[in-house]
């Protein structure tokens, strides 16, 4: 029996990384046996290009492509919409900005070929950044324990549909990734050896912003959903590890430092929930 993963990308005006988004799902390596994949590109409130370069993409045996444009903007509303077309019994969620490596699909999809609910995502890797301050922050925050411990899941995460079973329709929430993350058990989430490369955003300000709503995102889960709580597993940074995190790097710190305190005062607020940050 053939069975069938679905990729979802959720892309509000992403003309400049669907492509090559797109580009790196469609060079993966072949799927496990007897499986065949699909992808839905959600474009949803775009005002550029999007949905007509994705289209151009050319999916490769085994794959289809379907592009649906949506006039509301909103990466919830998009997942729900991508929620009710996808066929597959694997559901691989992808940023329109992330790309691949290789192996990643069908490692996820073999973790995940299973009847007991499962998660999966693979080993982040921070694209390389333009600017000073985010070529430091991104090395002080890649020795995190979020970061460097267990199954994080921001770029990319994946469920089979016993899964998604758990809950309905995504909730409007500003952390789809965590709340998705922390409706498994630690022991239910699998991470596999393929990599993928994840962009953080450019500049102080941007990283305050962006920063800013990680953490509101955080918070709103643990208010909304606070048995899901019981699920997270990151370990707390002690003193001890802080410290010697410091000496090791110490203009990573100074950065991470910075933004962490920005956050906390009225500067580069945002008027809205979603902050892109660039």
């Amino acid at each position: 029996m053939t069975r069938q993963v679905s990729v979802l990308i959720p892309a509000h005006n992403e003309a400049m990384y669907i492509g090559a988004c797109l580009q790196s799902v469609f060079a993966s390596a072949p799927l496990p046996p007897g499986m065949t994949a699909e992808v839905l590109v959600l474009a949803n409130g775009c005002t550029d290009t999007t949905a007509a370069l994705a289209r151009k993409a050319t999916a490769p045996k085994d794959w289809e492509l379907q592009v649906l444009e949506l006039p509301e903007g909103g990466k919830l509303g998009a997942l729900n919409a991508g929620d009710a077309l996808a066929r597959g019994e694997i559901l691989i969620y992808l940023d329109a900005d992330v790309q691949v490596s290789p192996d990643l699909i069908a490692q996820i999809a073999a973790a995940l070929d299973s009847g007991a609910p499962g998660y999966a995502s693979g080993r982040p890797r921070v694209s390389p950044a333009r600017s000073l301050v985010t070529r430091a922050y991104a090395r002080f925050w890649m020795r995190l324990p979020f970061f460097s411990s267990g199954v994080p899941g921001f770029g990319i995460f994946a469920m089979n549909r016993a899964g998604r079973q758990r809950w309905g329709g995504w909730p409007d929430i500003i952390a789809d990734d965590i709340f998705a993350r922390l409706n498994f058990t630690p022991q239910e989430r699998a991470q596999v050896a393929a990599t993928y490369s994840w962009p953080m955003v450019e500049g102080f300000r941007n990283l305050v912003k962006v920063r800013r709503r990680q953490n509101a995102g955080v918070a709103e889960v643990a208010k909304t959903y606070p048995h899901l709580m019981l699920n997270e597993d990151t370990p707390r940074v002690g003193t001890s590890r802080v410290l010697s995190l410091l000496l090791r790097d110490p203009a990573g710190f100074l950065a991470y430092a910075a933004v962490a305190l920005a956050v906390k005062t009225p500067l580069f607020a945002s008027r809205t929930r979603w902050t892109r940050g660039r």
